[in-house]
Order: structure tokens, then C-alpha cells, then sequence
């Protein structure tokens, strides 16, 4: 008999939307405008953080001015505006990867993005209403690399994490959905792609989203 997973659990920024270049734009366009040196290890350190897990970083660490609730308004702000304006490209396939999924499984998106961006990325690809359940890790208690925002989605579609397939792009995104027990097939970005370690752990490795089949994910239950 033929194994399909309970559910397909998307990420967003870097996976299915070409945006993660964008955020780390609109960052150190902030950096620049309070007069602070952009770190060298910044923009990789908060790559999957949660929205007050990366404010308070731009303020503690980065050093941008007012507390981590304004530097988190300016940043969303910025990034919504790139949305409007047409900046962030969607992935080649995403929009086609998400339909195939949809076709075998309930979908989910878990995403270190605010929900109001989250939205906007789904609405880019035109596929809103193929997801069933958007987490942003802002709203749970800890981001990514933990394993909050995964079974939070998990939990919400009311499936088992071992037998549901997390869509991923970043070393904390697969670390988060590892952690979550989840089988995790990575799509590694062209702007900061995960360590060899952490794509030899995930279960399947995929150059581009039209490599997302249900063949693929039907052999990671074999």
C-alpha cells in the first residue's frame, strides 16, 4: 500500500518566496540609517529567528536605535513595502510544488515571518487557499532552530510530526523541524545555503522546487 504523509508543512522566506535577501536589505538599510556597523555574523545569526527573537537582536546586538518593538515595526514595515513594490520574486515552481502537495495532503506554512507577511507571500503565489494553517513563530514561545512553530502547525492540522514533511531552506529551519520529528526535505537557497552537516541530516536534499513530487515525498515513507 502506498504511504502519504498527514501533512506537508511549509517554511516561507528562502523557501517558497526569494525574500531572505530582501530582509537582510531592509536590516542593514536600518543599520545604516542609526549610524551602527552591520556584524559580520548578524545576518546568518537571526536567519529563523522569531520577530522578538530578531528585534532584539538588531537592538542588543546590532545596536539600532529605540527598543526591539520599533526596530520590529520598522523592519515589517520595510518588507511589506518590498512586497508591494513588487521586490520579492517568488521562487521558480513554488506556486506549482504547493498545488502538487495540496493534491496529497493537508498544507500548513510555519514560518519565521509575521503572519501579515506570511499572507502577503502566499498571496504572491496565489495559493492562500490551498494552506489550512499558518504559524508564525512570533506567535509561540521560541523560533526557529527550536521546534515550536513546526508542531504548533503540527498540532493545529492534527497530525503526527513523524509522519508529516517539513519544506525547508536554512540550517534553523532544518534544525527546528528535525527537532520537531519531522521527515525534512531541504531546498538549499543561493543566499546563505545551510552547512554540509545540517544537509546531510535532512532526509532528502532538492536543487529546485519542481523536484518536490509526490514520488519524492511518497519514498520518504518507504
Amino acid at each position: 500500500m502506498e504511504t502519504l504523509p498527514l501533512a506537508v508543512v511549509f517554511d516561507m522566506d528562502g523557501t517558497l518566496t526569494d525574500s531572505e535577501e530582501e530582509w537582510d536589505v531592509v536590516r542593514r538599510g536600518l543599520a545604516a540609517e542609526d549610524g551602527v556597523a552591520w556584524p559580520e555574523d548578524a545576518t546568518k545569526a537571526m536567519m529563523g529567528m522569531s520577530t522578538p527573537e530578531w528585534s532584539a537582536h538588531l537592538v542588543e546586538t546590532v545596536g539600532l536605535r529605540g527598543t526591539p518593538d520599533e526596530a520590529a515595526e520598522r523592519t515589517i514595515s520595510g518588507m511589506a513595502d518590498a512586497y508591494r513594490a513588487g521586490r520579492i520574486p517568488k521562487l521558480p515552481g513554488a506556486a506549482d510544488a504547493v498545488r502538487r502537495m495540496a493534491e496529497i495532503a493537508p498544507l500548513a506554512v510555519a514560518s519565521s515571518s509575521p503572519r501579515t507577511l506570511i499572507e502577503e507571500g502566499l498571496g504572491l503565489l496565489g495559493v492562500r487557499e490551498l494552506v489550512g494553517v499558518i504559524v508564525s513563530t512570533e506567535e509561540v514561545a521560541r523560533g526557529k532552530p527550536h521546534p515550536d512553530g513546526f508542531l504548533a502547525a503540527c498540532a493545529q492540522l492534527g497530525v503526527d510530526p513523524a509522519t508529516t514533511v517539513a519544506v525547508e531552506d536554512s540550517t534553523n529551519g532544518v534544525a527546528s523541524a528535525l527537532a520537531a520529528g519531522m521527515k525534512v526535505v531541504v531546498v538549499p537557497p543561493r543566499f546563505h545555503p545551510p552547512a554540509p552537516d545540517v544537509l546531510a541530516r535532512a532526509d532528502a536534499a532538492i536543487y529546485d522546487l519542481d523536484a518536490l513530487t509526490v514520488d519524492l515525498v511518497r519514498g520518504l515513507f518507504a
